[in-house]
């Protein structure tokens, strides 16, 4: 496999394109009603496009990113990006940590320090997110990314080892371990990204479980149009989001101030300075049109569908974070148990769609405390 050493280096010409737009952002009326219930909050944003503008310095993160080893590997003919840090025992369980959207790799940076010391971690970009190409053509879905992920490990050496992941990183895991489950210790799943089958055949609804799926509609009717648009229309989208910075921001801002365990206020679990670097990894590289084309994929492609036959042999921790996508809840540990041997399930106390980067602590323990009990 093709590895070569990778340095963040955006171009100063990309950001003072950035700053321009910025300045000259052409403001909408303002929403009636209360902040933030039509959408993303007017006054918020322009505090925060302006701080973006005149007081966010990119130079200084990029520098703290660069305190990390990046890498690209040509995999099956895709350039990846991915952190690659080493276990500071020699001898660390390898485990790929996988982001989803509206998220990054930054989001996982908070667990490099707190599972360094026995972990060999691999952190990708997703396929057409930030420094990571994706093939231009359909098909590349949470499928696709597994099969790439294993060639990936096995590329760095690796034999044996465990995955993690939220959002699309908990599809991307689950297919790794349905897919080819021969070298894969474990998996971790912060939330659950596949529904287990639940058609002709399968046991019948809990009530916790008929409890929980009502939520889950509701939580749809209110927050799921984003989805929609994204897996039909993504390209018409795209347009407007690649070319207004404060667009963009108002797109990937308000769904981590909405999934996350905010209270209605983002920066008070999120760091403004971590809120752009993530908007950043977007705008410098103009991956958002092809970042959420994972939405059309994904809905489209017949090989995503989890079926009556399928199920994750591989020994599974979930992790039920308190406040995952609003309202929605911890899910029932039966409903994980359709799809999983679950061997693991954590409901936490707090923490949202992000608990890499809310909940770094409480989702490093669980890492630690699945993965060391696994024999290897």
């Amino acid at each position: 496999m093709d590895v070569e050493p990778f340095t963040i280096a955006i171009p100063d010409e990309v950001l003072d394109d950035l700053r321009a737009r910025l300045r000259a952002t052409r403001w909408p009326q303002a929403s009636p009603g209360a902040p933030w219930q039509q959408g993303t909050d007017l006054a918020y944003l322009r505090e925060l496009v302006a701080y973006w503008a005149d007081g966010f310095d990119w130079r200084a993160r990029e520098r703290e990113l660069n305190e990390l080893e990046h890498l690209r590997a040509t995999v099956d003919g895709v350039r990846i990006h991915f952190v690659h840090s080493r276990a500071q025992s020699g001898d660390g369980i390898p485990l790929i940590l996988t982001h989803g959207w509206p998220s990054s790799f930054v989001e996982l940076l908070a667990l490099v320090p707190l599972l360094r010391d026995s972990f060999d971690l691999v952190i990708p970009s997703l396929p057409g997110y930030g420094f990571s190409e994706r093939p231009h053509r359909t098909g590349i879905h949470a499928r696709y990314t597994a099969g790439l992920w294993h060639q990936l490990m096995r590329g760095l050496g690796y034999d044996r080892y465990g995955a993690h992941g939220a959002d699309w990183g908990a599809g991307v895991s689950t297919f790794m371990a349905l897919d080819d489950p021969g070298p894969m210790l474990g998996v971790h799943l912060a939330n659950l990204d596949n529904d287990p089958y639940t058609g002709e055949g399968s046991r019948p609804l809990t009530d916790a479980e008929r409890e929980y799926q009502a939520r889950w509609q509701r939580w749809l009717a209110e927050e799921h149009a984003y989805s929609e648009i994204q897996s039909t229309k993504p390209q018409t989208l795209a347009y407007g989001l690649n070319d207004s910075p404060a667009g963009l921001a108002a797109w990937i801002v308000e769904k981590w101030r909405a999934w996350g365990d905010t209270g209605g206020d983002v920066e008070s679990r999120f760091p403004r300075d971590l809120l752009l670097t993530n908007v950043m990894l977007y705008w410098a590289t103009a991956t958002f049109g092809t970042s959420i084309r994972d939405y059309y994929d994904d809905r489209w492609s017949p090989e995503t569908t989890i079926g009556p036959g399928d199920f994750v042999g591989v020994p599974t921790a979930v992790t039920g974070f308190t406040h995952n996508f609003a309202d929605e809840g911890v899910m029932p540990r039966e409903w994980a148990e359709r799809l999983y041997d679950v061997r693991r399930f954590t409901p936490m106390p707090r923490g949202g769609h992000f608990p890499a980067a809310e909940e770094p602590e409480l989702l490093a323990v669980d890492i630690r405390a699945f993965f060391e009990a696994l024999p290897r």
